[in-house]
């Protein structure tokens, strides 16, 4: 017989394979149940590290208050009433006659509440118990058998706000109808009430303060947000504790150095599209005047081409600029670049709702699915572009049935300057920067870009925006 390997933990504890794995997996789920009944939210969480330790401490002290307290009080009310039936059994010894016996049950009825009465030449039942097993009745049975001494029962057929005591006697039973106020104090239900109402108030006061604590943090989380995003926080204000204030105003200074680093990229960029289009453009003019130099329509070609790259490279430096967020019509933007492409290049097939309205910045947003569209027809035969409304999301899909991205590839293609076509001819494989520029924009806008397998046999770009 093999034996099976065995696994030896941290803590020296040696454990088969399969048992350790459920060990593992007993922990891992025990932990996942635990954090799925925790609250998700800070607010809810907060609210709970308050309020579970005084929950906690008040459940402590009534069970105390209830153990001790109550224990000792209903021990002294039940002494006391036993020490009351006791001292009448004591007088009706001694009555000479039904009458004197009648007047002392009337006398210990107005002085103790006590009602009493007698049924000469009757016995207990011997299967009777003496309690039904209630807590004020055992203690009452306890009380009764320490002052009295003779056999007794507790229960039977009586009004339900008294409890009817039988006190087998020489003579017969004596029935004592004891009422239930006697033996019980509203103090129990009182501090209950008094906890309960307290912890109620508390908790208010507990909510209102993290309410406001909590509403600072929140309107910090959707202004940057909204600025990760690509939209313009003007009016946010720093407020909240001190600690939410430093972060507020950490997140205002990063947004100020961003906004000027952006400013500043953009006039340097504008500066270097200027310094490079005037050469190329007196090269243009010259090679204008020498139409009768072969030579020439190859130099045009080269000029355009660097003028292409140029403007790639400027384009995805550029990166946002300049251009502010505000409520565009996704799908008025996608015909108007589906019409612009005319007859040129393969053909693009839509499937777009009504209208489909969000912040964004039609520029870059023009730029990001005219080159996944571009990049489609370059390499597919057919494009299709579809919308995919959701409620805090949208998607773009933009398919084509070419040849597709090795799934290897498929990151690496959104690197600045990758390119599949190791020829680097700019006629067939680009710059290298039209997908690096759509997921610059899509990032900008806080959406996110994936390619895929398409289900026509090419390659499908899914965009993600937010809403």
């Amino acid at each position: 017989m093999s034996s099976s390997p065995i696994e030896r933990r941290d803590d020296g504890i040696e454990l088969f394979p399969d048992l350790a794995a459920r060990h593992d997996l007993g922990l891992n789920s025990h932990r996942r149940w635990f954090k799925r009944m925790l609250p998700r939210s800070l607010y809810g969480r907060s609210l709970l590290i308050l309020i579970l330790p005084l929950v906690l401490a008040q459940s402590i002290a009534t069970w105390i208050f209830y153990d001790r307290h109550w224990e000792t009080v209903a021990r002294r009310l039940s002494s006391s009433v036993a020490a009351d039936i006791a001292l009448t059994l004591d007088s009706i010894t001694i009555a000479t006659s039904d009458q004197r016996r009648e007047a002392i049950f009337q006398r210990a009825d107005d002085d103790t509440q006590l009602a009493y009465a007698f049924r000469p030449g009757e016995a207990l039942p011997k299967d009777m118990r003496q309690t039904d097993g209630s807590r004020i009745e055992d203690t009452l049975a306890h009380a009764v058998n320490e002052r009295v001494g003779l056999p007794f029962a507790i229960g039977g057929e009586y009004e339900p706000r008294d409890i009817l005591v039988s006190i087998q006697t020489d003579n017969g039973v004596l029935q004592v109808a004891i009422p239930r106020d006697r033996l019980f104090t509203p103090t129990t239900y009182i501090f209950i009430m008094w906890m309960v109402g307290s912890s109620l108030v508390l908790f208010a006061i507990a909510l209102v303060f993290m309410r406001n604590q909590i509403k600072s943090l929140r309107r910090l989380a959707v202004a940057v947000d909204d600025f990760g995003k690509g939209r313009d926080v003007p009016n946010f204000k720093v407020e909240g504790a001190t600690e939410v204030r430093q972060t507020g105003t950490a997140f205002l200074r990063m947004r100020d150095r961003i906004q000027r680093a952006i400013a500043q990229r953009t006039e340097m960029l504008a500066g270097v599209s200027h310094d490079l289009r005037t050469p190329l453009t007196r090269m243009r003019l010259a090679l204008e005047l020498q139409k009768d130099d072969p030579r020439a329509a190859e130099l045009k070609a080269d000029v355009a081409a660097m003028e292409r790259m140029i403007q790639g490279y400027i384009d995805f430096a550029r990166g946002e600029g300049s251009e502010q967020t505000r409520p565009v019509d996704l799908v008025a933007l996608i015909r108007a670049l589906v019409a612009g492409l005319g007859q040129t290049g393969a053909p693009v097939m839509t499937a777009l709702p009504e209208e489909c309205v969000l912040p964004l910045r039609p520029d870059a947003m023009h730029r990001c699915l005219g080159n996944l569209i571009a990049n489609a027809q370059r390499h597919g035969r057919h494009v299709w572009v579809t919308v995919i409304e959701g409620k805090a999301q949208l998607e773009v899909l933009v398919d084509d049935d070419g040849p597709g991205i090795p799934p290897a590839d498929r990151e690496a293609v959104f690197r600045p300057f990758f390119r599949l076509d190791p020829s680097r001819n700019p006629e067939t494989g680009g710059t290298g920067l039209g997908l690096a520029i759509a997921r610059d924009v899509a990032h900008a806008h806080g959406g996110e870009i994936m390619l895929e397998d398409s289900p026509h046999g090419g390659l499908r770009a899914r965009i993600r925006l937010p809403k």
